[in-house]
């Protein structure tokens, strides 16, 4: 994938649609959550791990947004604020480039791209003034 200055991630916990874009063209890819059997913490045990809910996904989403300048970051319920806290603890330098986080529904990747260059263009206006 060709590294844009733009990108808008859509995700749930079951997958992420990254569309990376410029003024003339974008780029889309689609990530699978490979869940297994839900880990849960043992009730008895006071000490029983829970692991990260998406670590190894969120980290593969991180790494499709690598080198992007400016990102937005949607989709229904926790997992958009799970994966900017993710970013937060564990790749701060795609944190920084994240400038938005917005909740929506199951939007067409046409949908979210057409959102998503509107976002920006509203960024960069009030950025200019």
């Amino acid at each position: 994938m060709t590294v844009h200055a733009h990108a808008v991630v859509w995700l749930d916990h079951h997958e992420a649609k990254i569309i990376q874009f410029n003024a003339d063209a974008h780029e889309v890819k689609h990530l699978k959550h490979n869940i297994g059997k839900p880990a849960h913490k043992d009730r008895k045990d006071p000490g029983g791990a829970h692991p990260e809910r998406g670590g190894t996904f969120y980290h593969d989403v991180a790494c499709a947004l690598a080198g992007v300048r400016e990102i937005l970051v949607c989709g229904p319920g926790a997992a958009k604020t799970e994966f900017v806290k993710h970013l937060q603890t564990h790749d701060p330098v795609v944190a920084k480039a994240v400038l938005g986080v917005e909740a929506a529904d199951h939007p067409t990747e046409g949908q979210v791209l057409a959102h998503a260059r509107q976002f920006f263009k509203a960024k960069d206006r009030m950025i200019a003034h």
